[in-house]
């Protein structure tokens, strides 16, 4: 039988031990909020972007040097932006990613696909399964900066400016809940464009810097 000095160890010890995962659950749920508040912050944003592309890409031309990210051609091949997380402990959201994303390439099927990754896991599972890699991101912060994105971002628009992909999908984590985050693949390039009046079609001049 354990003595008493044993068992008062051991009460101090679970104590503590209880101590620190109340803490540590502390930090998640304050690390979970700014996370939620950032991805709601930033969606209107989004969305807003991705309607001014679509009316532009509806304008009629009158630039004889048209702007390349809104160029049509047959497709070759195709790019995919893949993000996954760099560690587990996060349920089945990387593996859902990940065989999303392989169905993707498979209904894709002969058109070959050249991935681009941000984070650990999506970057081993698609060497694992035999997948062009074309760069591979990881020990991204949860608050990245300009200078973070700006080299991936930079990646994505050459290969398609280049001709060397034909579209550009982004395989993404679609946040629903806290529990609930659902895997999307979203095409980015070309932009479709939008469905407007004829009136609206005034023409725009692009300046790029």
């Amino acid at each position: 039988m354990p003595s008493l000095r044993l068992l008062s160890r051991r009460i101090r010890s679970v104590e503590n031990t209880a101590k620190v995962t109340h803490a540590m659950e502390l930090i998640a749920a304050s690390k979970m909020r700014r996370a939620q508040n950032s991805v709601v912050a930033g969606r209107a944003y989004a969305e807003m972007i991705q309607r001014v592309m679509a009316n532009l890409e509806a304008q009629p031309e009158e630039e004889d040097n048209p702007n390349p990210l809104l160029a049509h051609r047959s497709v070759k091949k195709i790019g995919v932006l893949h993000l996954t997380p760099d560690r587990g402990l996060c349920g089945g959201l990387h593996g859902n990613m990940n065989r999303a994303l392989a169905k993707f390439i498979l209904s894709k099927s002969p058109t070959p696909v050249s991935i681009v990754t941000v984070g650990r896991k999506g970057r081993d599972f698609m060497i694992r399964a035999n997948q062009e890699v074309k760069a591979a991101y990881t020990n991204m912060t949860d608050r990245p900066s300009v200078d973070d994105i700006l080299p991936i971002s930079q990646t994505m628009l050459n290969d398609y400016t280049n001709a060397e992909i034909d579209e550009v999908y982004m395989a993404y984590p679609q946040f629903v809940s806290t529990v609930s985050q659902v895997p999307a693949i979203q095409r980015l390039l070309p932009v479709e464009p939008a469905d407007i009046p004829v009136d609206a079609k005034v023409g725009y001049i692009y300046e790029r810097y």
